[in-house]
């Protein structure tokens, strides 16, 4: 049986020249077929002036395929978990996050690009069971489709900091990139959207040949020293401090870019006036920079235990005294094992799940 092509992998440009050439008739209305697609989540051609004939090629040659809604949890705030499952096995977790200082009517939405990861953070969930394999950019692009026409979340902006590491995956990342600012659909701008990497060796450099100069882009930095980092963030051995450092500093910046450099704080591991300024010297090396303190949550296998408010003050204050610009991020989504580094984990505790019906 031939595959068909899912729709939600192309761009409007992609999906006219595909049409073009696979089908004999019929491809000029790719652009409607395109705009229908993002605009209800289905494959519409009955009633675009076709033959019966062409209806029934683009039936044969396309589809587009949402994702199934396992489990939807919430918190009170409203942050939620969408559990989604993948075709063939297996689910991927992505988060709606609202927004600080707004209204609620504006959120970000955390999106996975792999199912798994191979990085092996100590403080992550995600990497505990290894890399299963990667998604591609349909999948990618499906989990804001899905969640945006099955659940109503609308969302704003969207960040790949959900499971799995992005740039591990850039070929099928970019292309969704791609779909996802392409402006016949969802036309997400470029500083809407935000990669966020350990840094794999080469991975920076990559991304800088892309050539997306108004991407948003953050770092998982975590520790100021080759042998901290390395201990925390596999990764970090075969791409030192000073190396990432560097590639990051080669990164194009527009005028108001700031990198962000985010900082997983754990109590007694990497909250010393010595983390701080080791976090400050690297900074200064990259260029401008804002450092995104976020709280530690723990998972099934804690390394420590999340900070108190103090220990948040007293960080963010050692920093600022070094010259960083801080961001301390609110702990969200911990009791629904949606927080930073706890997606992939037991989807939540089931004293605290509410079924999908409940949040749509």
């Amino acid at each position: 049986m031939e595959v068909r092509i899912d729709i939600l992998g192309l761009d409007s440009a992609d999906l006219a020249e595909t049409a073009s050439r696979v089908l004999s008739s019929g491809a000029g209305v790719a652009p409607k077929v395109f705009e229908r697609a993002f605009e209800g989540g289905e494959l519409c051609v009955e009633d675009l002036g076709l033959s019966a004939a062409s209806v029934r090629a683009w039936r044969e040659n396309f589809e587009l395929k949402l994702l199934d809604v396992a489990k939807v949890v919430g918190e009170e705030g409203g942050t939620a978990k969408a559990v989604l499952g993948l075709e063939g096995g297996g689910s991927v977790e992505c988060v709606r996050i609202p927004m600080p200082g707004g209204d609620g009517s504006k959120s970000t939405l955390c999106v996975s690009s792999q199912l798994g990861c191979r990085m092996g953070c100590a403080f992550c969930e995600t990497g505990r069971a290894g890399l299963s394999r990667n998604l591609n950019a349909a999948e990618i692009v499906a989990q804001v489709l899905t969640t945006r026409t099955k659940l109503g979340w609308d969302c704003h902006n969207i960040v790949f900091m959900g499971m799995g590491e992005c740039l591990d995956n850039l070929g099928e990342v970019a292309q969704a990139l791609r779909v996802l600012g392409d402006n016949r659909g969802l036309g997400f701008a470029q500083e809407r959207m935000t990669l966020c990497t350990s840094g794999p060796a080469g991975a920076i450099e990559e991304l800088r040949k892309l050539g997306l100069k108004r991407l948003g882009l953050s770092i998982s930095l975590n520790a100021g020293t080759d042998e901290k980092r390395s201990a925390l963030m596999p990764v970090n051995r075969g791409n030192g401090l000073d190396e990432l450092a560097s590639s990051l500093a080669a990164y194009p910046m527009r005028r108001n870019f700031a990198l962000g450099v985010n900082w997983c704080l754990i109590p007694g591991v990497n909250d010393g006036r010595e983390d701080a300024a080791e976090a400050a010297a690297f900074c200064a090396k990259v260029g401008r920079c804002v450092v995104n303190l976020i709280p530690y949550n723990p998972g099934r296998a804690p390394i420590g235990r999340a900070p108190s408010e103090a220990e948040i003050e007293r960080f963010a204050s050692l920093l600022t005294e070094y010259g960083c610009a801080v961001k301390k991020r609110a702990t969200k989504g911990g009791s629904i094992m949606a927080g930073c580094g706890q997606l992939g984990g037991p989807p939540c505790r089931e004293s605290e799940t509410r079924s999908a019906q409940t949040l749509l």
